[in-house]
């Protein structure tokens, strides 16, 4: 079992999961020449994705994938909820292309309910985010646990139990609080939204999951979705990095973090 993040970021997020006889591509935010380029550069033939599977409606999510379904061939796994407000937009003729090129290629799924794509079992859970049903979900194969979970507002109950055991984790850590608040080209109305508890995860509350609640028991974390705009790369790296020193004082503990990039793949990590 191995993935790599494709791209992460504000402008767009696509991660790739894979083991030796399945490849799942978890959203399609990037535009489909990008994912496609990617795919490429991570060595994946595109013929070779069994299945794209989207976790909420959000362009940063969905905004690639009607065009990228022209050239992949694969079934699109996603909720019936989060079908609808992808079809529902106020451009007709762009909803219209979406329902015909979804048509007879969707496999309906529920949040909280178990389901497989080849030989990854997937374990979807809610996120709390202003999106009409977003989800994390736990990728499970022979044993290997990877969890993958952005966009959502605080660490509720529910995640963290869903982290325990994970040997890799793809997590959100989306902005600074006080670069949030210090940033000119946002408003009050959207700094409030993105701290908001249906918003977006701070590096704060990112390091404070690691120094309560994480158990030490993933290999690799990797922070995703950074605002370009209300975080630094080096910032969240640098904050999560002391966060699991000063829980070490307790355990031993030789999880590596890395940062997921808009622009290029992170390296294959592999279990």
């Amino acid at each position: 079992m191995k993935f790599t993040v494709l791209g992460s970021g504000s402008s767009g997020n696509a991660i790739l999961i894979s083991n030796d006889k399945t490849n799942v591509l978890i959203d399609a935010g990037l535009s489909a020449t990008q994912v496609l380029k990617r795919l490429s550069l991570v060595g994946v033939d595109y013929e070779k994705i069994d299945a794209v599977l989207i976790t909420h409606e959000h362009t940063d999510h969905a905004g690639g994938l009607r065009v990228l379904l022209q050239t992949l061939r694969c079934p699109v796994f996603i909720s019936e909820l989060t079908l609808e407000a992808y079809f529902n937009i106020q451009n007709s003729k762009e909803s219209e292309r979406r329902r015909e090129t979804l048509k007879n290629r969707v496999i309906k799924i529920e949040t909280g309910s178990h389901f497989c794509i080849g030989q990854i079992d997937f374990y979807p859970f809610s996120i709390p985010h202003d999106a009409v049903d977003n989800f994390g979900f736990v990728a499970e194969s022979k044993g290997v646990r990877i969890a993958s979970l952005m966009d959502f507002g605080y660490i509720t109950n529910s995640i963290k139990q869903n982290l325990k055991g994970c040997d890799g984790i793809i997590i959100e850590s989306n902005h600074s609080l006080d670069m949030l608040k210090a940033c000119s080209l946002y408003s009050w109305t959207l700094k409030q939204r993105i701290m908001s508890k249906t918003g977006h995860l701070s590096n704060e509350d990112l390091c404070k999951w690691l120094k309560e609640d994480f158990d030490g028991n993933a290999s690799h974390i990797v922070l995703a979705h950074l605002s370009q705009r209300a975080n630094e790369p080096n910032l969240a790296l640098l904050m999560a990095q002391e966060a699991l020193l000063s829980k070490n004082h307790l355990s031993r503990i030789d999880t590596k973090i890395i940062v997921s990039h808009p622009h290029q793949p992170t390296e294959w990590i592999q279990f």
